[in-house]
Parts: structure tokens; C-alpha cells; sequence
């Protein structure tokens, strides 16, 4: 997934070691990149609560935590 953060976030990269960055842009870089982690973890626990963890003999063996974020979130009914 292509983030709207990603290429600004790599512009100023490329800046930074080419010709340096003002302070203004310093601080846009740390803001952005503050914004892309916050996403990228929500995305992630997103992910991760819609786990479900099946054993080799294919019993459901998903921590009770988890199922019970998924009940919450109306992910699982039993």
C-alpha cells in the first residue's frame, strides 16, 4: 500500500544528503514521518486483530486477548 506520506517523506530524504534540509523542513520531516508510523501501526493492529491462529490438527487455538478484541469489533461470534 502506497502511502500519501511516503513521497514527500522521500523528497526530503534525498535533500538531506544532496543540499541539506532548513529547519522548516527538518521539522515537516519529523512530522511526517510521526504521521506514516501512526498509520503504519494502525494498519498492523489492524492486521493483527483479524489473526485467526489454527493449530496443525485445525483447532482454533487464537489467544482468548485476541478473540476477545474480535468479539468486541464484531470479528467473531462464538
Amino acid at each position: 500500500m502506497e502511502n500519501k506520506y511516503l513521497e514527500r517523506i522521500n523528497e526530503l530524504a534525498h535533500l538531506q544528503k544532496t543540499v541539506g534540509l532548513s529547519e522548516e523542513e527538518k521539522k515537516e520531516q519529523a512530522e511526517l514521518r510521526q504521521k506514516y508510523l501512526e498509520e503504519f501501526k494502525k494498519g498492523f493492529r489492524s492486521q493483527i486483530e483479524s489473526l485467526k491462529v489454527i493449530d496443525p490438527e485445525g483447532n482454533d487455538v487464537t489467544p482468548e486477548k485476541l478473540k476477545e478484541i474480535q468479539k468486541k469489533k464484531g470479528l467473531r461470534k462464538d
